[in-house]
């Protein structure tokens, strides 16, 4: 069987975690710090926060910017439910907007269309990887009669005085926008080091600061830090410091912080990811390469002249067909021994957001990208040999489906 994205643990990744188990820090600690100091210059953000997952990181995040009841967040109607869920558990309320036809982004004129007096916050989503149009989303947040509209209540929120806008980063490490690297295109950026991610540290994440002038980022990682951890003003690694036991707790916090046992194996995965990128690139054009000459491919788009992907996920579609036999065209593919995806089931259909009143039948974009897309593997060591299996899987369940 073709797995869909199973982890790189190989010798390296063994070797490293097995230092830090020897090291005596399991918890947050040097590899920690190191990770962080590597991400930021991996991206050019001027400071990055680790943190356990991109959920928690999003969750402390809205919590340090003072989301809170009453509030509202757009965000894209197709992503995975934890862009939605975070929103919900500060209080506020999601705005979810129809996307782009093309490319599964936020559509900029549905964004316009959604945002308000409470509007406090846009979450873009850079799904499978193509980063979405920032410069039009900071544009449209910086226009007069937006910026008269906003809001403020909290102090960092009246000090930025306009919308913040958030990158859902977490399929995009390593993708580029107009030659910047994911990371440093939004305010703030959540990435996701999860298990099937392009670069995992098993389960984790990180938030990339790249607020304008007027915000010390150096208290910013100070505030975080502590957030992360019950609100500590201190660290297990600080508190090694001869005299230095003694902390105090500034707020009611949360407990998110990523330990040097994870961070272990992001360093190992950092310091090879972009040769990772490059191979995926090759996976990305054997499939395009493929498919291009048949009638019913839908090829995702992956480069543009302002954008190029990470690579995460290639987003195939088959041109007019069902629901159903999408559905079917997977199980048949199973049957040929290679495991697809689908990314992901617009959240207006999830029981969820139904029952919260969201419907469907308001973004038809999002319903018709999701009932023909299926996702196939791209992964680390995926062959020339198993991409072509792929290939020849796909289009026989195709042929033997739809005749």
């Amino acid at each position: 069987m073709i797995p869909f994205s199973p982890p790189r643990i190989d010798d390296k990744v063994i070797s490293e975690v097995t230092e830090a188990l020897k090291s005596g820090w399991i918890t947050s600690g040097p590899r920690t710090k190191k990770f962080e100091d590597k991400i930021t210059e991996y991206t050019s953000c001027k400071v990055t926060v680790a943190v356990s997952s991109w959920t928690m990181g999003v969750q402390v995040l809205l919590s340090y910017w003072g989301i809170k009841e009453g509030d509202e967040v757009i965000i894209p109607s197709y992503t995975y439910c934890a862009t939605a869920n975070v929103i919900i558990h500060s209080g506020a309320i999601p705005v979810m907007v129809d996307i782009n036809k093309e490319d599964f982004n936020l559509n900029i004129e549905k964004v316009r269309e959604a945002i308000t007096e409470k509007t406090k916050a846009i979450i873009a989503v850079d799904i499978g990887g193509f980063p979405a149009d920032y410069n039009d989303l900071m544009t449209l947040i910086n226009e007069p009669k937006i910026k008269a509209k906003f809001n403020g209540n909290s102090d960092r929120q009246k000090k930025l005085a306009r919308i913040l806008l958030i990158s859902d980063s977490a399929h995009s490490f390593g993708a580029l926008y107009y030659g910047k690297r994911s990371g440093i295109l939004a305010d703030i950026s959540s990435f996701s080091f999860h298990a099937v991610k392009n670069l995992t540290t098993a389960e984790g994440g990180a938030l990339c600061f790249n607020l304008p002038e007027q915000f010390n980022h150096d208290d910013i990682y100070k505030e975080m830090c502590a957030k992360i951890l019950h609100g500590q003003n201190k660290d297990a690694l600080a508190k090694t410091k001869k005299g230095n036991w003694k902390y105090d707790v500034i707020e009611p916090g949360f407990k998110c912080n990523l330990t040097d046992i994870q961070a272990a194996i992001g360093l190992v995965e950092l310091d090879r990811y972009q040769e990772n990128l490059e191979h995926r690139k090759q996976i990305f054009d054997a499939y395009s390469e493929g498919f291009k000459n048949e009638p019913w491919a839908i090829l995702p788009i992956y480069e543009s002249k302002s954008k190029i992907s990470s690579y995460h996920l290639y987003l195939l579609r088959i041109r007019n067909i069902t629901e159903d036999q999408r559905d079917a065209i997977i199980e048949e593919i199973f049957k040929q021994g290679v495991s697809v995806n689908v990314h992901f089931q617009p959240l207006p259909i999830l029981t969820a957001y139904r029952k919260r009143g969201y419907k469907i039948s308001d973004y038809p974009n999002a319903y018709s990208n999701y009932i023909n897309e299926i996702t196939l593997p791209v992964y680390y060591d995926l062959s020339k040999e198993e991409v072509n299996a792929v290939i020849s899987a796909v289009k026989n369940a195709i042929n033997y489906i739809l005749g």
